[in-house]
Parts: structure tokens; C-alpha cells; sequence
């Protein structure tokens, strides 16, 4: 059996196919591909460890205790409504120099099938890997802006006709689909702001992904370890930033950042 141990944070993945993940804990870099088919035990040490203080306290939300939710700037509210950013004007939410950094760049509007189809914002060199994250089948761009707030604007004008939101059980359960993402893109052309439909995308790239699944889910069985302190289980696949085990149940590693746990693997 080998084990390790450190703080739970989001994997990394590599746009290959199936998408390659890999797990950073401690001082070990896991290729979590190779994990499918064995029985592994994730096992919570009761201790957390804060993603920007460090110190050893009860994670409220993002990877951070809640003193430091409400500080770090990678929590402001233009992270979650990017029509929110004011960087652009020059005013500062909690830490200007890094919100000019950040949402002052290109940034895309795209569209994407995760179990539904949705609308979304990111930053252009979050591409793939956001849409990786989020458990994408396939994905085409809709739009390149010159900054957060401009993508924010066309995201909330289409949200008005289409979902904004990733429905996470149907995202776990659905493995393909027939939609025609160029169709529905020039669909949503008429919908976009009169001043913002310059920033309209006119090529044809459509991004496909597909996930290293052994078996299909048939329902979600939710793990969280403030409920339980371990999960021991067969691994039959990883999508979005989710291990997916063999009786249905799924730890979602985005929701156990800052956790310590030791991983023991049973070859």
C-alpha cells in the first residue's frame, strides 16, 4: 500500500485524451490516471491548512478560513460576477495592482456543454483548463474581450437565454451529447449588447474533451468530509475536479481545498 499525505488543492490537468490529472500533495506529484481500478482511501487528518495564512483553521470557503475569505482579493465579488470588476475605472475592491493584473487582459465568453448547455467568463489564458474544470464536453467561443468587465456584460445580457451556472449532477452523468454548439453560437449573436458586438468571435473552432471514465454514473452520492472523516472506495473516473467512485459516490476536490488528508492507494 502507498500512502501520502499534505494539503488538498485543486488537481492539475493536461489537455490530453482522456484529460490527464494530476494530484499535488506534500512533496509528491500523483498521475491520478493511473489510480483508476485501484481501491484508494482518502483520509481526513482534522487538520486544515488556511490557503493564505497557513495557519491551522476551520476552511470557510475557497481554500481559505473565513478572517482570510473576506481579504484575499481572489475572492471579490468580480470573480464570481465579472460585470462586477471595476479595475478598468481604476477602483479598487481589496488589492487594485492585482485586479488590474488580473482583469485587465483579454478575456473570452464562451459557450459550453456540461450536462446543459451555459454560458461563462474567463480569462483567456485559463484556456482549456477552465473548461476542463468545469467538466466541459465541448466548448466554442463567443466572444474576446479586452477585459473582465466587457465579458461580464455580454455573459449577463446571454444569461438572460441560456444558464450561466454548471448543473453539477447533470455534469457528472452526461458523457456526450448532439447539440450543434456553432448553431446555438450564432444564435446567441442577436442577443449580445448593440456596442458589444464587436467583440463577436466569427471563427468555427469547436473544443472537445472527454474525461478518463471507466463506467457511467447512474446517480451522485455526494462525500464531504466535514460529515465524514474518510472515503474508501474503488476509483472509476475523474471529471471536472471530481474522483468519481464505484458505488456513486464523488469527492469533489474543489470543495476540500486546504484540508489535510493522507491518500492511501491499495495496488
Amino acid at each position: 500500500m502507498n500512502s501520502f499525505s499534505g494539503v488538498l488543492k485543486k488537481m492539475w490537468a493536461k489537455d490530453t485524451s482522456p484529460v490527464s490529472y494530476y494530484l499535488e500533495l506534500g512533496e509528491d506529484f500523483i498521475s491520478m490516471n493511473q489510480l483508476l481500478n485501484l481501491q484508494i482511501k482518502i483520509e481526513f487528518t482534522n487538520h486544515f491548512e488556511c490557503g493564505n495564512c497557513k495557519k491551522d483553521l476551520p476552511i470557510y470557503s475557497q481554500g481559505y478560513c473565513k478572517s482570510c475569505f473576506f481579504i484575499v482579493p481572489n475572492t471579490n465579488a468580480s470573480i464570481f460576477k465579472p460585470e462586477l470588476s471595476t479595475a478598468h475605472l481604476g477602483i479598487e475592491q481589496k488589492n487594485l495592482e492585482w485586479e488590474q493584473k488580473l482583469e485587465l487582459q483579454p478575456h473570452v465568453v464562451y459557450l459550453a456543454f456540461t450536462g446543459d448547455l451555459k454560458v461563462g467568463v474567463t480569462r483567456k489564458t485559463q484556456i482549456p483548463t477552465r473548461w476542463i474544470d468545469q467538466g466541459a464536453i465541448s466548448t466554442t467561443i463567443i466572444a474576446e474581450t479586452s477585459n473582465r468587465y466587457e465579458a461580464g456584460l455580454i455573459e449577463v445580457a446571454l444569461s438572460n437565454h441560456m444558464a450561466n451556472k454548471t448543473n453539477y449532477r447533470k455534469m457528472l452523468i452526461t458523457n456526450n451529447h448532439n447539440i450543434n454548439l456553432l448553431l446555438k453560437k450564432q444564435e446567441l449573436k442577436s442577443f449580445l449588447p448593440k456596442d458589444l458586438t464587436h467583440f463577436f468571435v466569427t471563427d468555427s473552432l469547436v473544443y472537445n474533451f472527454n474525461y478518463p471514465l471507466l463506467s457511467s454514473l447512474e446517480k451522485v452520492e455526494t462525500v464531504l468530509l466535514k460529515n465524514t472523516n474518510f472515503i474508501v472506495d474503488t476509483l472509476i473516473g475523474i471529471k471536472g475536479q471530481c474522483l468519481i467512485f464505484k458505488s456513486n459516490k464523488v469527492f469533489n476536490i474543489r470543495n476540500h481545498e486546504g484540508y489535510c488528508i493522507n491518500l492511501l492507494i491499495q495496488k
